[in-house]
């Protein structure tokens, strides 16, 4: 067959648009009732014909990858090539009502944001310094004086947490440091909620707006980047990060909101402190 990338997904189908089982489908799955609805699905889209037996083989695998290898995700961006069926894959398969969509944010949750959308466009100064008058005051908070030598993306999320805590009356529930891994290590060490990336990937709506992501860049030395999730949408997540910039990259000039980072990105995962 001929690969289309970006070719539209037949809307009409037979098939019963099943809710998101909240674990990826992939070679060994059990359910023979989701391996049917997905092979029906897979032949409906002309990644067939496959046998519709409940048996999640080589054959389904190649399916799913031809499937994955001609169609974007809902948002135009390519899949996985990967043979297993999550949350992104799910969505552009069954619809995107099927997944878990957008949560509201409550409570601590609604107030950290509203601090962090306070300080969206808030800039190094001078750009690439590490430096500023609202950067120093994150970079302080978390106790160290300022110097430019510091990243500041978990400082950020710190002043966000402080700052929204004693709006509350609360006390901070955050962990005090300026690393990432720090950040990750005493959480589990504390026994805080960590929502890891198999859990994420697996069931997205694990990941609640509030929550910390964590990325291991795999610099040596621990470094890595986090920042605030503001809204879930499947396998897609809204954040708020500071020392970043528009496409994404740590040690960037500013607070930003992104679009179109992918729960699978989050290659440590989210930690709770809201809930």
């Amino acid at each position: 067959m001929t690969e289309i990338p970006g070719a539209i997904v037949p809307t009409s189908s037979s098939v019963d648009a099943l809710p998101y089982p909240g674990r990826i489908v992939k070679q060994g799955e059990k359910n023979r009732g989701i391996v049917n609805a997905l092979q029906l699905r897979l032949n409906e889209v002309g990644c067939g014909p496959i046998d519709v037996d409940g048996d999640f083989g080589d054959q389904t695998d190649g399916a799913v990858r031809l499937f994955q290898l001609r169609h974007p995700d809902a948002d135009g961006q390519p899949l996985v090539v990967d043979g297993e069926v999550g949350a992104l894959t799910w969505a552009r398969l069954f619809g995107t009502r099927t997944v878990p969509q957008v949560v509201i944010a409550e409570g601590l949750a609604a107030a950290v944001l509203d601090v962090a959308r306070s300080q969206l466009d808030v800039r190094e100064s001078p750009l690439g310094s590490n430096r500023g008058p609202e950067v120093d005051e994150y970079v302080r908070l978390t106790g160290l004086e300022p110097s430019g030598q510091f990243p500041w993306c978990v400082c950020f999320v710190f002043f966000c947490f402080n700052t929204a805590a004693k709006k509350l009356g609360k006390s901070n529930p955050m962990i005090k440091t300026a690393g990432v891994l720090d950040l990750w290590n005493k959480a589990g060490q504390q026994g805080v909620t960590r929502v890891t990336l198999v859990k994420a990937k697996n069931n997205p709506s694990l990941v609640k707006p509030g929550h910390i992501f964590v990325i291991d860049t795999g610099v040596p030395g621990g470094a890595g980047h986090a920042g605030l999730v503001e809204q879930v949408a499947g396998g897609k997540l809204v954040t708020i990060e500071g020392n970043t910039n528009n496409g994404g990259s740590r040690e960037g000039i500013g607070v930003f909101r992104r679009t179109q980072r992918k729960i699978a990105d989050i290659n440590k995962g989210f930690v709770d402190f809201v809930s």
